[in-house]
């Protein structure tokens, strides 16, 4: 008997069904058997700034965070979580109320879906889709309805009118990704505004990812969606600092809403992990409280790093979609003569040592992003180099 109890009812229950082992797990592993350069799985290759790290191992000496911190996160990180979005954007938040600190943004996203959702209710997530929102729509009951970013004069664009047309009388959330993981997109004012628009006018709850707000380069701006007119109360603004300051390991994330609404994720995050990464916490507190130059020479280094890669994936004969923001770039293979890009990516390390994930594992039909494949470039310059010249191999 494998995997089946005496009645020949699965395990497994029945809404996780279609999700196996995460598509980052499997690459990751494959490139450990490989001794592959792993391009894949989105975590720097070096650590964030060293006093951050010195805050986090004072606070472990110290006792801080060593036992259960409170449940809404310590008053320390909370108070710099508010104090960030008032500087940033403008937006007020009481830490004490409306400031939820999650173990990573990945638990944030379940929270609020668990939170918000009821079986039966249809979110509209814009795809290709980060793979734990998928999961977590299916954990909650929830029905995915997918509006598709699509490619167009070399980056991905947001169809406005898909998007207002997939709105039906069973949506209950806009689930919104900007700075938009897998393809780079940063959407613009104006086509937040026309999201706000109908969310006010369709009275739904959006919840916002936005992990890789100070990742933007080139033109880019990032405008969080709960500072548009009638976006604040009903919006839940996810963050998280493994992206800003890569520290991926720490999983600290956070979700700023109005009262009502983050006493609703606390009430599922509280049976999720309940809290977690105590001492991380202070020193997050620390790493929000870092100047303008911190963040300006971060983003400065990985626009760097993005063209560096970008230069090395066009000479191996990729075409590449130019990411505004994240530190991921989406190209295509079609101009190698494939089409499948799971196969591809499967034979990748074999073929010149390097890995890297298949968007079309992002995509409720993976046939719409069958030839498109995801490269990271938050490495160091060396691997980055290593990697271009490896898959130079490809273009002879």
């Amino acid at each position: 008997m494998t995997g089946m109890t005496s009645s020949e009812r699965p395990l497994l229950n029945r809404r996780l069904a279609e999700f196996g082992t995460t598509i980052f797990a499997e690459m990751s592993a494959l490139a450990l058997r490989t001794g592959a350069i792993n391009l894949g799985q989105g975590f720097p290759d070096t650590d964030g700034p060293e006093e951050v790290r010195e805050a986090a191992v004072r606070a472990l000496r110290e006792g801080r965070g060593n036992q259960y911190p409170p449940g809404p996160g310590v008053p320390e990180l909370r108070t710099a979580i508010a104090a960030h979005q008032a500087r940033r954007y403008g937006l007020s938040y009481d830490p004490d109320a409306e400031v939820l600190v999650t173990a990573g943004a990945t638990e944030a996203i379940a929270a609020a879906l668990l939170a918000l959702v009821e079986p039966g209710d249809e979110v509209v997530a814009l795809e290709p889709y980060y793979d734990s929102y998928a999961a977590s729509i299916a954990m909650a009951g929830g029905t995915r309805v997918p509006v598709t970013l699509r490619p167009d004069a070399g980056a991905f664009r947001l169809d406005l009118d898909e998007l207002r047309a997939a709105v039906t009388p069973r949506t209950r959330l806009l689930l919104v990704n900007t700075p938009h993981n897998p393809t780079g997109t940063v959407l613009t004012r104006a086509e937040l505004t026309a999201i706000a628009e109908l969310a006010v006018e369709r009275d739904l709850l959006v919840v916002t990812d936005e992990v890789y707000e100070h990742l933007v380069y080139d033109e880019a701006e990032h405008v969080p969606l709960a500072t548009l007119p009638g976006m604040r109360g009903r919006t839940v603004t996810i963050g998280s600092a493994g992206k800003t300051f890569s520290f991926t390991g720490w999983k600290v994330g956070w979700v700023t809403a109005t009262q009502q609404l983050t006493s609703a994720v606390r009430s599922a995050k509280q049976f999720l992990t309940y809290v977690a990464s105590g001492p991380f916490q202070y020193a997050i507190a620390e790493a929000l409280r870092l100047p303008d130059s911190y963040f300006d020479s971060f983003r400065t280094d990985l626009r760097r790093k993005r063209d560096l890669l970008g230069d090395g994936l066009r000479a191996a004969g990729f075409e590449v979609y130019q990411p505004q923001g994240t530190y991921f770039i989406t190209t295509d293979i079609t101009p190698f003569g494939q089409k499948d890009a799971y196969a591809f990516c499967r034979a990748l390390p074999e073929r010149c040592g390097v890995v890297a994930v298949p968007n079309s594992v992002f995509y409720d039909d993976p046939a719409v992003g069958r030839s498109q494949v995801r490269f990271a470039f938050c490495k160091k310059d060396e691997v980055l180099d290593e990697a271009g010249n490896r898959l130079r191999r490809l273009a002879s």
